[in-house]
């Protein structure tokens, strides 16, 4: 890591979607980012995938600094890959392994068998001892009392509360494994994770992930977005599975889409002089994502923990981040990179 001078230095705040194994993307995206000295991160807003993402970088930030963060996430994407075996022979579909050459797992029998019975059945009657190896990995691997601590990078993690339909975002104090497994808790998988006496799903129905925590609590006015649903299809679903697959992300993308749609129209405002003396200001808005590549996949390759599609993924995310950087690393503190009345309105 070189030394950079101060007038060089960057803050962003990133906003981290949720995807299951797609978010080893953001894995590659948060290591290209750490291995540039010129880039500091003020706050990380995450849902599921993403805010493991968020919470593992940021606890191996604080133990390790840059390197720290670096290897950490490598140590946990391995970890997951290495407990996809257990997790299918508890018929448990977070992460399965291997898949066909086009990285999708839809015509596997784990997949196929899993994907029925948790139609079938509620999560009760599948997994009775409600297990789940992402609570194994990540009470190894992060220090959530050490965590809570510090504020070295502001934390927001996403849920879904069951009984109000309301978000839940959890913050650097609150922070826990609980609330990690909460806003990735898919409901026909896993019972509901209960925090304090209300019962939570994943945050992605209701944020994915939530932008306003960045906006107005952190001091960063750049925010990075680091998609891993893709928006556009070049043409309508027809098949079954395709039809499942666009829903997916239809849903998973639908709450951010609102949220940015709303601020598009604000940071329009802003620009036009019409909101002086408002609590409203001005954010940049960038985003960091590989559409063409990652709408290739289907949704069923979110439970496909296969290790070399996990590095596909990683170093996917590496050079897309990489050419994001080449090309718009001026421009960071300066203006937006993204026209989100195009992307979100």
């Amino acid at each position: 890591m070189t030394k950079v001078q101060k007038n060089q230095r960057k803050r962003l705040n990133l906003a981290l979607q949720g995807g299951g194994a797609h978010g080893a993307f953001t894995w590659g995206v948060l290591d290209r980012l750490m291995r540039d000295g010129r880039i500091f991160i003020d706050g990380i807003s995450g849902t599921s995938a993403g805010a493991m993402n968020g919470v593992v970088f940021t606890d191996g930030f604080i133990k390790g600094g840059r390197q720290g963060a670096i290897d950490s996430l490598g140590v946990f994407w391995k970890k997951v890959s290495d407990g996809a075996f257990m997790s299918s022979q508890a018929m448990m579909p977070w992460f399965m392994p291997g898949g066909d050459k086009h990285w999708n797992v839809d015509n596997s029998p784990a997949f196929m068998m899993a994907d029925f019975f948790s139609r079938m059945f509620s999560p009760s009657q599948l997994n009775p001892l409600n297990l789940n190896p992402l609570r194994d990995i990540l009470s190894e691997m992060v220090d959530f009392e050490g965590l809570r601590r510090r504020k070295d990078i502001k934390l927001f993690v996403s849920a879904s509360n069951v009984r109000t339909c309301k978000l839940k975002v959890f913050r650097t104090e609150e922070m826990s494994v609980d609330a990690l497994l909460a806003s990735a808790c898919l409901p026909l998988m896993f019972k509901a994770v209960e925090i304090d006496g209300e019962q939570y799903w994943d945050g992605g129905y209701l944020a994915n992930p939530a932008i306003a925590p960045l906006i107005h609590e952190c001091v960063s006015k750049d925010v990075v977005i680091v998609q891993i649903n893709p928006m556009n299809r070049p043409e309508a679903p027809t098949t079954a599975r395709e039809i499942l697959n666009r829903i997916n992300e239809v849903s998973f993308n639908s709450t951010l889409v609102r949220e940015m749609s709303g601020i598009a129209t604000i940071s329009k405002l802003i620009d036009q002089g019409k909101l002086h003396d408002t609590p409203f200001h001005h954010v940049n808005f960038h985003i960091i994502v590989a559409e063409d590549e990652m709408s290739q996949l289907g949704a069923s390759s979110k439970f496909n923990a296969d290790w070399k599609f996990l590095r596909y993924l990683y170093e996917l995310g590496v050079s897309t981040t990489d050419k994001w950087l080449a090309e718009n690393f001026d421009r960071i503190e300066v203006e937006s990179t993204l026209d989100m009345m195009k992307m979100y309105h």
